[in-house]
Order: structure tokens, then C-alpha cells, then sequence
């Protein structure tokens, strides 16, 4: 009994001081030193304060009454860089605002803010307002999908809605997610602040992954940069909320173009078919040959497809 005993309690130990080593390296020094945002921007980069948070924008095409004005918002762990090669396509048919979230890219990365997807969604709807953007389509990539119904539902402004390979029927986060205790969340915001883990966790998710080069990973990690980073994403860390999204798509009056990349190993031809019955009015845009990013895999299908949609936003 003595040696049970003994055994227990090595190994009580062993795990008190595993885990006190874990909150060491959660909290030890990165190394990287945190600047303005503004300091990191580029020259085709702007700025607007919505809610005292300050959000990095851009825009493709000039405002014409003949174009659409089209929203996109980008997906978890990315940022406007996502819409690099899509936005361009489009300008000619949409006035194109690409815009980081809060938490995201070089917008603001408050500690004390609620990330959750309302909450992100009402943001959206008052950075619409702010820029008078008085009629809009809204789109959005993966995570930014479902933050982009909820602006679709909320927002008098909005016309239609984009989505794209959208973490409406499932997020793709880990289940256990929620009951991950302290220091998890911020060893997660350490661990996407990792330039070699962040570039092998998106590659995974092309068909192509040389898509993913040196100066996509530079553009990324001027997040990691900016101030507010690690604390900013540690909160967000610590506020994942399982998908309420799929309840919703009923709300939608608008309508909804679907893009969908069918190389995209963790959605399935069921959630396909789930979003093409959830929403009232749909229609299909399909890339055979991308995967979850399918916007950057496959930028002259999915652009040909909203040119061609121009016409539902008017019906």
C-alpha cells in the first residue's frame, strides 16, 4: 500500500511539475517585439475607427452605381492577404472591400474584447456603415463565412451573401477545445504566433501548398507583430463557441452564392448539400481542383462566378 501510495504520489508530482512548465514556456519571452499596426502597414493599406477599434482595409475597383459593393472577410488565423489574388479579378464587376477583423491581420488586438462571432459580425455591420457602403454584398472565407451570415441576417444594408468553403455546419475546431484549461489558450496564440507551425498548418489545406510562399508567410506574420498579439489572441483563444451558424441559415432573406472547394479534406459533400438546403435561395459555384481555400486555389472560377451572379443581387 505504502509503495501505491508512493507511485501516486510520484506521480502527482511529475504532473504538477509538467504542468508548472507549461506555464513557464506559455509565458516565456518570444523574442518577438510588437509595433504599431500602422507602423507594419503598406501603402495600399487604410485605416477606419468602428467602436473604438481601429481596422485595416482595402480596396479593388472604384464605387460605380452599376457595381455591386462587395464585402469579404477573411478566415480563422489569416487576414485580407487571403483575398490577394480573388479581389483583383473582381474589380471591374464589384467595388471590393477586403478588411481584417478585430484580433486579425493589423486591426486592432484588444485583451478585453469579445471575439465571439456576434459580436465580430456587428462590428462588420458598422464598419459597412462607416464606409456608407449604403447596399453590400458580404462574403467570407471558412470562419469569416459564418461571421458573414450573421451580418447577412443583422444588416438592412447587405444584398447578398458569399460564402466560401464556410465553418457553418462545422467550425473544423476541436471539440475539446472549450474545456482546455489555463495556460492553453495562451500557449495557442503562441503556438499560431509560430511562423514554421502556422505555415505547415495552412499547406494542409491546399491542393497546391507551394501556394504558400515565403512572402505569404511574411505578410501573415506581420499579425504576430503588431501590438495587442499575444495577449489580443490569447482572449480569443479562451472564447471559441461550438458552431450556432447551421440554426440559423433559415434567416437568411438574401441571396446566397455558394463557393466551394471540393478537394477540401475536411468538409464533406453532406455539408455541402446541408448549405444548399439550409439556405432558401442559393446557387453553386464549384472549383473540382481546390481545396478549403478554394478563393486562392482557384481565384478566376470563383471570380467568374460572382461576375456572372451580378444580377441576383438585383433580383
Amino acid at each position: 500500500m505504502r509503495i501505491l501510495k508512493r507511485l501516486l504520489a510520484g506521480i502527482g508530482l511529475l504532473l504538477l511539475i509538467g504542468y508548472v512548465g507549461l506555464i513557464v514556456y506559455a509565458y516565456w519571452p518570444t523574442g518577438i517585439e510588437e509595433v504599431s499596426a500602422r507602423s507594419l502597414a503598406g501603402p495600399e493599406d487604410e485605416f477606419i475607427a468602428v467602436d473604438g477599434l481601429e481596422l485595416r482595409y482595402r480596396t479593388f475597383g472604384t464605387p460605380a452605381e452599376d457595381k455591386p459593393n462587395l464585402v469579404l472577410l477573411h478566415g480563422m488565423a489569416n487576414s485580407i492577404q487571403s483575398f490577394r489574388f480573388v479581389a483583383p479579378l473582381l474589380a471591374d464587376d464589384y467595388y471590393v472591400v477586403t478588411v481584417d477583423m478585430p484580433g486579425f491581420g493589423l486591426s486592432s488586438k484588444p485583451e478585453d474584447f469579445d471575439y465571439g462571432p456576434a459580436n465580430m459580425a456587428r462590428v462588420v455591420g458598422d464598419f459597412i456603415r462607416e464606409l456608407e457602403l449604403d447596399q453590400a454584398v458580404v462574403g467570407g472565407h471558412s470562419m469569416g463565412g459564418a461571421i458573414a451570415m450573421r451580418v447577412a441576417i443583422n444588416e438592412p444594408e447587405v444584398t447578398g451573401l458569399v460564402v466560401m468553403n464556410p465553418g457553418i455546419i462545422n467550425t473544423g475546431v476541436p471539440e475539446i477545445t472549450p474545456y482546455l484549461p489555463f495556460p492553453f489558450q495562451r500557449l495557442s496564440a503562441k503556438q499560431f504566433g509560430d511562423r514554421d507551425f502556422r505555415e505547415q498548418f495552412l499547406k494542409v489545406s491546399y491542393v497546391d501548398p507551394s501556394i504558400v510562399t515565403e512572402d505569404v508567410m511574411d505578410d501573415l506574420q506581420l499579425a504576430v507583430r503588431s501590438e495587442g498579439y499575444l495577449t489580443g489572441t490569447t482572449t480569443m483563444m479562451g472564447q471559441y463557441e461550438e458552431a450556432q451558424e447551421k440554426y440559423m441559415m433559415g434567416e437568411v432573406d438574401v441571396p446566397v452564392a455558394i463557393v466551394w472547394g471540393a478537394q477540401d479534406r475536411n468538409k464533406t459533400r453532406e455539408e455541402l448539400a446541408a448549405l444548399r438546403d439550409g439556405f432558401r435561395q442559393n446557387i453553386l459555384i464549384e472549383a473540382d481542383n481546390a481545396g478549403h481555400y478554394v478563393h486562392e486555389e482557384s481565384p478566376e472560377i470563383v471570380a467568374s462566378g460572382l461576375i456572372e451572379a451580378k444580377d441576383l443581387w438585383e433580383d
